[in-house]
């Protein structure tokens, strides 16, 4: 009797909790002008999805009626998310998407990234408060059919629609800059069901609003951002927020008994239970200056970490190794800068990103024994860069991105440095490889071709793609905001099944 008691407090103090809950990234959620069915927006807080309902007679001519979950947002953001309607409907017209608006008022001037009934996908706007709507189709702007995921963003006073189906990358729609829109605006997901007799249902998930900076924002120099740790199922591509911050964390690693993340954050390393929860920090000793390369070994006993050291060229990044349990960190590469990236499955020595004087101002890989062999040099790459090194887990090969083919590129070696072989091959520059603990899948991190290959800086828009260590065509996994520190480290589960990263919004 006393367990059910405990069970049947804890689960009202979960419904309490969640019915006291804001509309997760929603403000709250509103009929706009009158219809004549009341529609809703809910939230569950378990799966991070929203269930819309709606009626309205349409969105069009110069007053609209329709069911709007938004926030007020100042400034320049991106809005993702997956959606589709639950049902066949009622109207090929009914519509579904996200909608940027100057105001409440039933004939606002608005911009909207709207999925028909029909499957006809378009930018439609209306330019000034009381104007009859645009159809786009005059403008010749291109439509799509049944994308699953739909993106507005805005740029000052420019607005850009991006869709995609499942697994593609992101294609421009439309974009304009002839709405009359303040900088602080309303911004959310809306339903309409085309028919004021009718109620439409519809589902979004993966739903996000990103804060952005401007193209040259330097993170190193002019801020930071605020930071969220995701976890996502690579397989339904269904991502839950687990914590957040308003300072920078990077780089998650999954914890060898699949409970906790563990990241770097302020110099100092923690791990996070992955139900969310408060960060607990790692002992590290005397390193307190640690960056996002923290690689735990296969056997979940070690944990390798990057320090930085004062007065040492480069930065002073080196490598040492401690007790997954946190102790005093052991030396391992004393020349500098030395970046970690994976360990030997057989946990007797690390791959790392190096630059040695001595042999040029490139970074090459490098591996070490942890007991104290001299480094053994593995690529000889005369300019450009060769990072993120990781071992497959049969230890048959070293995974690495490189620059050697012109863009960053996957290329993949035997341990020994030989047989180098491309495995990627697109206009995308591909960052930090990670291969399942099955050994059947690599997770990777796309940059668009407009950045510098040899740099992966914070704050842009990026894919996280995923194919099979068979080969095969990349397939993209998420859409985000982020960059240096989203997917540094080995971040798989367990189980393959699902990986950690970080995204960021201002």
């Amino acid at each position: 009797m006393k367990f059910f008691i405990i069970i049947t407090l804890l689960l009202w103090c979960e419904i309490t909790k969640a019915q006291n809950l804001p509309l997760g990234f929603f403000e709250t959620s509103k009929d706009i002008g009158n219809p004549k069915i009341k529609g809703s927006v809910v939230y569950d807080i378990i799966d991070q999805s929203y269930h819309l309902k709606g009626g309205g007679y349409n969105i069009w001519f110069n007053r609209d009626e329709f069911q709007y979950a938004f926030s007020k947002i100042q400034g320049d953001f991106i809005l993702t998310a997956n959606m589709k309607f639950l049902s066949k409907g009622m109207d090929a017209h009914r519509k579904i998407g996200w909608m940027v608006r100057a105001s409440e008022g039933e004939d606002a001037a608005h911009i909207s990234a709207t999925v028909h009934g029909d499957g006809l996908t378009v930018l439609q706007w209306r330019r000034l408060r009381g104007a009859y709507m645009r159809d786009p189709e005059d403008e010749l702007f291109f439509t799509k059919r049944n994308p699953e995921i739909i993106q507005l963003e805005r740029c000052g006073n420019t607005f850009i629609m991006r869709v995609a189906n499942v697994g593609e990358p992101l294609q421009e729609l439309g974009r304009t800059d002839v709405v009359d829109m303040p900088a602080a605006a309303l911004a959310g997901l809306f339903i309409c069901s085309h028919n004021p007799d009718v109620e439409e249902e519809a589902t979004a998930w993966n739903v996000r609003i990103e804060k952005t900076v401007p193209d040259n924002f330097d993170g190193y120099r002019d801020g930071v951002l605020s930071s969220r740790l995701e976890l996502m199922d690579v397989f339904n591509g269904k991502r839950k927020i687990i914590h957040t911050s308003s300072g920078r964390f990077e780089a998650p690693n999954w914890m060898p008994d699949g409970k906790k993340i563990l990241i770097n954050q302020e110099g100092f390393l923690y791990t996070i239970p992955i139900e969310g929860g408060k960060p607990e920090k790692l002992n590290t000793g005397f390193a307190n200056r640690n960056n996002n390369d923290h690689v735990i070994s296969f056997d979940g006993k070690k944990l390798a970490i990057s320090h930085h050291r004062e007065g040492m060229p480069g930065g002073g990044s080196t490598i040492y190794y401690l007790p997954i349990s946190g102790g005093d960190p052991k030396l391992l590469t004393d020349s500098t800068p030395s970046y970690l990236h994976g360990w030997n499955p057989n946990g007797k020595e690390v791959v790392y990103t190096a630059r040695r004087i001595s042999n040029g101002s490139s970074y090459n890989i490098y591996k070490k024994g942890i007991n104290g062999s001299p480094e053994v040099r593995l690529t000889y790459l005369q300019q450009g860069l060769d990072d993120g090194p990781e071992f497959s887990p049969d230890g048959k090969y070293i995974y690495y991105c490189s620059t050697k083919s012109g863009t960053m590129q996957i290329w993949r070696m035997k341990p020994d440095g030989a047989g180098n072989e491309q495995i990627t091959y697109d206009e995308y520059n591909n960052w930090f490889p990670h291969i399942s603990p099955d050994g059947k899948w690599m997770a990777f991190l796309s940059f668009h071709f407009t950045v510098s290959p040899t740099d992966h800086p914070f704050y842009k828009r990026v894919m996280l793609r995923l194919m099979p260590t068979t080969g095969g065509a990349p397939k993209v996994i998420a859409y985000l905001y982020g960059g240096q520190g989203t997917l540094n480290t080995p971040s798989w589960s367990p189980d393959s099944r699902r990986i950690a990263f970080v995204s960021n919004s201002k």
